[in-house]
């Protein structure tokens, strides 16, 4: 059990950003909670988005010109696939640094460190400038990426599940959810625009590099909105007495190793269906069709804004039926439509709308409450780091490597196998939530 004896907030590094940040504050509601929880992982989805198009449209020619398109997206997926490796490291890191100095001061080094990267990306040469080194360099600011991301673990989609009424913890569980589609909508907007007004030598040279920019600047303001919230007073108190405090990440594995797995595995139809229905059609559609780049991106943001829509259902419908209920038939939903997907991408314009609409239907209904079934299997005292690691495995094992593994074997056997790859994660769902009987007598 952590005490107020032994928090972090204490320090005088907190203090100092509490202070700024403390003038006037009123009682804390669910609803605030819930306004800087969006903004974060809007943030966050943003960098994540902005980096997953380019890898479909732009580091193949930059970085990987020497390669066949085929080759230079899948090694584009393998640096991808990176920032899911180094993010539990980040968590570690972070950890201790939230344990030495607080959360405030944790979270303003993440969020630098993470737009820090992203933005040197977007000064990244290319291969015909610095030859393999541009390689070197990317992948190194994508490593960078994951080490940034484990350490914006803020505790507030926890505190929010907490503080949430007890016949609203479903409405409030998707709320953070809502940032992947925002930040969706916003990033495949922006290169659509500039895919849309530029010159194919144009874009490739530096129209690609501005959304980056508008990515460092989402997290300056995302980081001061956070910690107007997070630094508080009140919100130290919150945390404290719902025991939100760092525990050391080897204990918490070695107690709550159990539940981190099956937590982290229980949401694997949904994040495979994430990349499914944002990263992968893309890559597909810019190597195997002609179909000009900014319509199929606008295709994208229609789906992210039903994305939204779906979530928002979720919310509505888990507090009806239970969130164990809504994910198992979820699971079974993206079953069927991992045998539909593969006709239904590869069937022209109308097929196309169709798998994004329909992805993102199942996608908005599944990950809407991906989020909401991490934080109540841990003890309060492990909860916070729990979530956390829980969190990073699910990213790493659910989504990580998606992109890579279903341009592969789909370049290797035909569309229909990334159907096979999708089904598996609604398989290992099913598993998983059979296994996991405490998820059933906690379920609401």
């Amino acid at each position: 059990m952590t005490s107020a004896k032994t928090t972090p907030n204490s320090t005088q590094a907190e203090r100092d950003v509490r202070q700024l940040h403390a003038h006037g504050h009123k009682k804390i509601a669910p609803g605030e909670i819930a306004i800087g929880v969006i903004i974060g992982r809007t943030s966050e989805f943003f960098d994540f988005f902005v980096y997953a198009i380019a890898s479909c449209i732009v580091f193949p020619a930059h970085i990987f010109p020497y390669m066949s398109p085929l080759m230079g997206t899948l090694w584009s997926f393998a640096i991808f696939a990176l920032a899911f490796i180094t993010r539990p490291i980040g968590s570690f890191i972070f950890m201790a640094v939230d344990r030495a100095y607080g959360r405030g001061v944790k979270l303003t080094i993440a969020l630098f460190l993470l737009g820090g990267s992203t933005a040197a990306i977007a000064f990244l040469p290319g291969y015909e400038t610095i030859g393999h080194w541009a390689a070197i360099l990317l992948a190194l600011f994508r490593a960078g990426q994951g080490v940034a991301l484990g350490g914006t673990w803020d505790g507030l989609a926890s505190l929010l599940s907490l503080n949430a009424p007890q016949n609203k913890r479903g409405w409030y569980a998707m709320m953070p959810q809502l940032g992947a589609p925002l930040a969706l909508m916003v990033a495949a907007g922006l290169f659509a625009y500039f895919l849309n007004i530029l010159s194919t030598a144009d874009f490739l040279d530096w129209g690609w590099r501005y959304p980056f920019f508008v990515a460092f600047a989402i997290n300056v303001v995302a980081l001061f909105a956070r910690l107007r919230i997070v630094v508080t007073e009140e919100f130290a108190r919150l945390y404290e007495t719902r025991e939100l405090q760092p525990s050391p990440v080897i204990e918490t594995v070695r107690s709550e190793g159990r539940n981190i797995v099956i937590g982290a595995f229980a949401p694997m139809a949904s994040f495979a269906l994430f990349h499914m229905v944002t990263v992968f059609p893309l890559s597909w559609i810019a190597l195997y069709t002609d179909q000009p780049l900014e319509r199929f991106l606008m295709i994208e943001v229609i789906g992210a804004f039903v994305g939204v829509l779906a979530i928002i259902v979720s919310g509505f419908v888990a507090d009806m039926v239970g969130r164990r209920t809504l994910i198992g038939w979820s699971a079974v939903g993206i079953a069927i439509f991992a045998v539909a997907a593969p006709l239904l991408l590869n069937g022209g314009d109308l097929g196309e709308v169709a798998f994004m609409v329909l992805g993102f239907i199942l996608l908005g209904l599944s990950f809407g409450q991906s989020s909401g079934i991490v934080a109540s299997n841990f003890r309060t005292a492990t909860r916070y780091t729990g979530s956390a690691l829980t969190s990073d495995l699910a990213w790493l094992v659910g989504a990580g490597f998606a992109p890579l593994v279903a341009l592969s074997v789909s370049a290797e056997f035909g569309l229909a196998a990334s159907g096979v790859y999708l089904l598996s994660g609604a398989v290992v769902t099913g598993v998983a939530l059979f296994v996991n009987k405490e998820l059933a007598g906690r379920d609401r």
